[in-house]
Parts: structure tokens; C-alpha cells; sequence
């Protein structure tokens, strides 16, 4: 029997030569022989300028051919051995065949030229103004970082670490530390008006979060969700990522307005409000349309996220009280925050659950949350039981009623149009509404290239008005010396942005 002829396997593609042979670097800042020799052989498996089955060069001869250590080569063969770019057989080794190679530079090209998919809810969430320089005058949101009394803080956290040590670099309560959690159920209760127990206080990474907490606790995607308008866009973005149906209602001089018609014509799951100092507005929600509108969530089965974000800066008469202290067992989640109280990199805030929630959220919650910032939050207990956040508070209300009359003082003397103030008793802003004429997104803009950083009022409306239109100026960051030359800027800035104005 005479055997078949067979022929031989073509032996496998060699790489480029100019890919293996040109020298890696000996400079220092481009890193390890072993490192440059590595990226150079997985970029090329991956762009394919090295196809599967290629057989890579002896250790000995690609050694002699960059002038490197041989012991450097087979380090690098077998690091990409281990990933698996590369197969070591008793023939040497041979590029891996792998099941989804990168995509050549022209479709990487075309690729970038399109929008990749995300989630559709993301189209929902609009871009705010510009966080580039959080340092520009007059920008809202921004306490006096200056005034901040660093030395104290500072004597704060290391008790803390000497208190917590190694133990609070773990993980710890997942709704917070019991210290804090505490302290500031103490606190609430003698300075808001809060009804609590530690128990019901949940921390959380500032208010964005705990509003977030909200949304994923309480609703189902496509449940409705009432929000002020104009009002905080990060209780919109909030409950866009939760594909809530939002529902903007308007504010006026007493706050949110809500009506019989739209309980029956759009009953909310959730119901977001600024009820002691409107934001932007600056309006408070009278105590007529608080006590109907607990009455009106208990009939219709809704929660009220109460966000009580600047109402520590009261600048006449005494604090107004929360609305969860209202009435006993009242529908309300109330959100706090010490990013305007004490500084906003703290990324410390908190959730006050109704007692009758606890229960039933506890485990989901311990789920969704790791407790971390232990030391901080040790921190921020020893302050406040110090009693040094009462002082700070002090001294601050004191600073922001003194600029805000300063900056009333400007907009009087140097802003030379027309204009009207919101906002005037709380807070570390005030809004200054503006006629149609004036294009408060072109000022806004314009100003933020001058380092002054106002907000336009109207970007803050869902269904915009023609009253939606004006500069929200944040007095918190910026020294009262400064206003009148910025007032006067500003007020240039207005005038060119009116029809034919230059």
C-alpha cells in the first residue's frame, strides 16, 4: 500500500521585524526595559500588527536584537503568557487566538466619530453651568472656605484618629457612625425642630446622595415625581436616574404651588421641596401650604423630601422650623448637608427617616451602603459635641448677613438696570430677577470668562417663564470689598445683552 502524500503546514507568520528590532528607550521616564518590551508586544497583539499563530522570536535572538537582557525577554514572555496573549508550546511561543480582538485603527476612527450608547435616561439629565473654576466670585453653592476655622477641625480629626485608630480604617455601621448619627439627631432637635431618634438618621455623601437614597427607596420607575420649578437640578438628575415621570410645579412668594387639580390630575410618589428658603427663589413655603401639603401626602399615599440645605443662615428673626417637626409621624424625609455649613470636599450629609420606615429599609439599605469616612465622621461628632459647630455657625451667620447687605448695597448703587431681589432672609444667595430683554444665559456666560461665576436663573426652569429670568448671585466665597466693582461688571455685561446692545 502506498502511502498518500501529504504537504506540509505552512510554518507560522514571523512579526515584523521592525516592530521587535527597533531599541526601546534607555531613558529613565520611559520606564522598565521589561515594561516598554511588554506594551510593545500586547499593543501589537491587540491592534493585530501581530496575528494569531505568530510565532515570537527566540528569548536568545530578540535579547541580541534590542541589546537587552535575555532574563528581561523571558520575564516579559511569560508575564504575557500568564494574561494570555501568548501560548509557550515545545516549537517557542505563538501569539494566543483570542475571541474578540480590538477593532483596527479605521474602525476605532469611525467609532469615535459617533456618540456611544448610554443609558437613555442620561439625555435626561442636562448639564449644569460650568465647575471649572468652583474658586470665581459670586458663584452660588460656595461657603466662605476662608473663614474656616482649620485649626479646630484639625483637633477634631486627630481625636478621632486617636479615638477610632487602625479599628475605623474598616468598614463600618453601614448607615453611619453611631456617634455622629447621635450628635446630629441632637442637634436637629434643638436647632430645626426635628423629631428623631439616632436610630432614623442614615449618613450619606452629602445631600445628592441622600435625595438619590429617596428616589431609590420610596419609587418604581415611572412613579411621579413633583419638583419646584424653577428649582435644584440635582433633585431632577436624581430622580431622572431613578426613570421617574418628573412633574415640575411652580413656587411664587409662599413656595411650591400645589392645587386640588393636580393631586387628582398627577398624584406623586415623591414630592421634592426647599420649603425654609426656596432655592433658587428664596421664597418659604408658608405654614398653610405645609400643613396642607402633609395632609394631601397622607391622603394620596406620597413622601415629602424636605431638603433643608441653608436654613442654619437665618438672617432675621429665629430659624424657621422644619416641616418634618410639624406634626407627629408627618410623610417626611428630611435631607441635610454640611457642604455649605462646614466645606464642600467633606462630602458628609444625611437622611432623617420617618420612624415608621426604618424598619422596613434597614436591611436594603446595610445592602447599598459600606460606612465609609469613618474618621470624618468621627470627626464631625467631636465637633459638634464640642460645641464648635455652633460657634462656626455663628460666626458665619454674622459674616453672610453682613455681605448680603453689602451686596444689596451694590446691586442698589451700581446695577443700572432694571431688576428686582428675591431672597433677601436666608441663605448665602440672592436672585436678582431681570426683564425678557436682558438674556441671562449670555450674561451668565460671559461673566464666567471674567472669573465671575452667576447662575441664570432660567437654566433652574423645566417649563421656563418669561419671570424665570434673572442672575442667581452667590455672596458666600466672595469678600463684600469686591461687590461694587463686580456689580458694576455685571451690570456692562447685561446691557450688552440686550437687543443691539454692544
Amino acid at each position: 500500500m502506498v502511502p498518500r502524500s501529504t504537504s506540509p503546514l505552512p510554518p507560522p507568520p514571523l512579526p515584523p521585524s521592525s516592530l521587535l528590532e527597533s531599541p526601546l528607550s534607555r531613558e529613565r521616564r520611559s520606564g522598565p526595559m521589561q515594561r516598554q518590551l511588554h506594551d510593545r508586544l500586547k499593543n501589537a497583539i491587540l491592534d493585530g500588527s501581530l496575528a494569531p499563530g505568530s510565532r515570537l522570536p527566540g528569548s536568545r535572538a530578540l535579547a541580541e536584537a534590542l541589546g537587552i537582557s535575555r532574563n528581561t525577554v523571558t520575564a516579559t514572555y511569560e508575564h504575557l503568557a500568564a494574561e494570555g496573549y501568548v501560548r509557550p508550546d515545545r516549537q517557542g511561543t505563538r501569539v494566543a487566538e483570542l475571541s474578540s480582538p480590538a477593532p483596527s485603527k479605521r474602525e476605532r476612527a469611525g467609532k469615535q466619530a459617533g456618540t456611544p450608547a448610554t443609558a437613555q435616561r442620561l439625555a435626561r439629565i442636562l448639564p449644569s453651568a460650568s465647575r471649572a473654576d468652583m474658586g470665581a466670585a459670586l458663584r452660588p453653592g460656595v461657603p466662605a472656605l476662608s473663614h474656616f476655622p482649620l485649626a479646630a477641625w484639625r483637633r477634631s480629626l486627630e481625636r478621632a484618629i486617636r479615638g477610632g485608630g487602625c479599628a475605623a480604617l474598616g468598614y463600618g455601621d453601614a448607615l453611619g457612625e453611631p456617634a455622629l448619627r447621635a450628635a446630629i439627631a441632637q442637634h436637629l432637635s434643638v436647632a430645626r425642630g426635628v423629631r428623631c431618634e439616632p436610630r432614623q438618621v442614615v449618613i450619606a455623601e452629602g445631600a445628592q446622595e441622600a435625595i438619590s437614597l429617596c428616589v431609590r427607596l420610596l419609587s418604581n420607575p415611572g412613579d411621579t415625581g413633583w419638583v419646584e420649578d424653577p428649582g435644584y437640578r440635582g433633585a431632577k438628575a436624581a430622580m431622572h436616574a431613578g426613570d421617574m415621570r418628573i412633574v415640575p410645579m411652580r413656587v411664587d412668594a409662599e413656595g411650591l404651588c400645589v392645587s386640588e387639580r393636580d393631586w387628582r390630575k398627577h398624584p406623586p410618589r415623591l414630592v421634592y421641596t426647599t420649603p425654609s428658603h426656596q432655592y433658587p427663589a428664596g421664597s418659604v413655603l408658608s405654614i398653610a401650604r405645609r400643613l396642607e401639603l402633609i395632609a394631601q401626602a397622607r391622603r394620596h399615599g406620597a413622601w415629602i423630601v424636605e431638603d433643608d440645605y441653608d436654613s442654619e443662615f437665618r438672617h432675621t428673626g429665629e430659624p424657621i422650623v422644619a416641616m418634618q417637626g410639624l406634626v407627629d409621624d408627618a410623610p417626611v424625609l428630611y435631607v441635610g448637608s454640611f457642604s455649605k455649613t462646614m466645606f464642600p470636599s467633606l462630602r458628609l450629609g444625611f437622611l432623617v427617616l420617618p420612624e415608621r420606615l426604618v424598619s422596613a429599609v434597614q436591611a436594603p439599605l446595610e445592602e447599598m451602603l459600606r460606612g465609609g469616612h469613618r474618621h470624618e465622621q468621627l470627626a464631625m461628632a467631636d465637633f459638634i459635641e464640642s460645641g464648635q459647630f455652633s460657634r462656626h455657625l455663628g460666626r458665619m451667620r454674622r459674616l453672610y448677613r453682613d455681605r448680603q447687605q453689602a451686596l444689596r448695597l451694590a446691586l442698589e448703587k451700581h446695577f443700572e438696570v432694571p431688576h428686582e431681589i428675591d431672597g433677601g432672609h436666608c441663605g448665602m444667595h440672592l436672585t436678582v430677577r431681570l426683564p425678557g430683554r436682558f438674556d441671562d444665559r449670555r450674561i451668565a456666560a460671559e461673566a464666567l470668562r471674567q472669573r465671575i461665576a452667576p447662575t441664570p436663573l432660567s437654566g433652574f426652569a423645566m417649563r421656563p417663564m418669561p419671570s424665570d429670568n434673572g442672575l442667581v448671585l452667590g455672596y458666600g466665597n466672595t469678600a463684600s470689598e469686591l461687590f461694587a466693582p463686580l456689580v458694576t461688571r455685571l451690570s456692562q455685561l447685561a446691557r450688552a445683552s440686550e437687543p443691539g446692545g454692544v
